[in-house]
């Protein structure tokens, strides 16, 4: 996950709908010859130049890179929970025909909704969800850059199985956020440079069981998830990010299950969090998808992905999307939608007239976000 990454996805020969819409305009470069223009006569031997006399100058400090425009590509809630473990024995194969456009993307993140262990005890609640370490190359195949683990199912099988989770992403170097064996981990910015941009990524959670809240918190001296609950810590920890950053993106786990528009907390927690400096904010737990768009200082609010790759997916949970995010310089300059049709818990990308039929009905829950179908231009 790293520049390296980014230079071979530029190579890529881009052939689909997201290359298509996102295409970042041709750099011209212009050169300037160095030598004898064709008239001029060159100095007689031992003669010296006007030039000869002067110092060299100073060597200069090496510009930055240029900041390229890049795309983002976010899928929802992800598990290999029941049927779909088996899918893991393919890491190649198991998130689907989706993975294609993950991973023509620049980075791509989604969140993995389970623990990450065989192991552990389960927590006292209805549905607990677990895969092996083998999640993580499948993630990886499949084109995935990042995830969180910052929700309300990353310690379904307590504190050993949040060891065994920490033991994984730490030997596959998967980047994860929103866990750790304290606060100073779990809200520890993920960093990376894509295409000269400097992005930094937050993970927390604004949904826990009411009896699991003080256990599944982490906290200076215990491990845990990052809570959105606590919402000083975390515009503390966006201001942390935002420091040398130029984008900054929060992905919160949010909402109310089949609620198809944002919570007041989630609209409220989305202006102090962009206040503090979060470029976008993503987020998903509802298991339908909500609107998105733009908010009036700028910055980019989706408040629900919906499921991804979901085992339990049926009727309305089996809609969802991929979405695509363009951005220039700090700031989403497009956005699009790309409807999905879960299959047997996977994401299948919709064409022709269903494909449209969802796009205008995830633009119609803009309705009761509050938010801009189009970027606001700056005063």
């Amino acid at each position: 996950m790293s520049e390296v990454r980014g230079n071979m996805r530029r190579n890529r020969i881009a052939s689909s709908r997201i290359a298509v819409a996102f295409a970042a305009g041709g750099l011209l470069l212009a050169t300037a010859a160095c030598g004898l223009a064709g008239g001029d006569t060159p100095p007689a031997a031992g003669a010296t130049s006007p030039a000869a006399s002067t110092p060299p100058p100073a060597p200069s400090t090496p510009a930055e890179p240029a900041k390229e425009p890049i795309v983002l590509a976010f899928g929802g809630d992800t598990h290999f929970h029941d049927y779909l473990k088996a899918r893991l024995q393919k890491p190649e194969t198991a998130l689907g025909p989706s993975a294609k456009i993950l991973r023509r993307a620049d980075l791509a993140m989604v969140n993995l909704e389970t623990a990450i262990t065989e192991g552990g005890k389960k927590a006292p609640k209805t549905y607990a969800f677990r895969a092996p370490a083998s999640a993580f190359a499948a993630l990886k195949a499949a084109g995935v850059d990042v995830t969180s683990m910052a929700n309300n199912h990353g310690m379904d099988y307590g504190v050993s199985g949040l060891r065994d989770s920490l033991a994984a992403i730490k030997k596959t170097k998967f980047p994860t956020v929103g866990i750790g064996m304290n606060a100073a981990e779990a809200y520890k910015p993920y960093r990376v440079t894509v295409k000269g941009n400097k992005i930094a990524i937050v993970g927390a959670t604004q949904v826990l069981d009411d009896n699991l809240i003080q256990e599944w918190t982490a906290t200076d001296d215990k491990p845990g998830l990052a809570s959105a609950k606590d919402v000083p810590r975390m515009v503390q920890a966006v201001k942390e990010a935002a420091k040398g950053s130029d984008l900054v993106i929060v992905h919160v786990h949010w909402g109310q299950e089949l609620n198809p528009c944002p919570l007041p907390r989630q609209k409220t927690l989305a202006q102090e969090l962009t206040a503090a400096g979060a470029d976008i904010i993503v987020g998903g737990h509802a298991h339908i998808p909500l609107g998105g768009g733009y908010m009036d200082n700028g910055a980019y609010i989706h408040y629900g992905m919906g499921n991804f790759v979901f085992s339990s997916a049926r009727g309305q949970s089996a809609r969802s999307g991929i979405l695509a995010l363009k951005v220039e310089n700090g700031k989403v300059t497009t956005d699009k939608w790309m409807p999905v049709r879960i299959e047997s818990g996977i994401p299948v990308p919709l064409k022709g007239s269903a494909a449209k039929a969802e796009v205008k009905r995830w633009n119609d829950l803009r309705e009761c976000t509050g938010l801009n179908a189009e970027p606001v231009a700056a005063p």
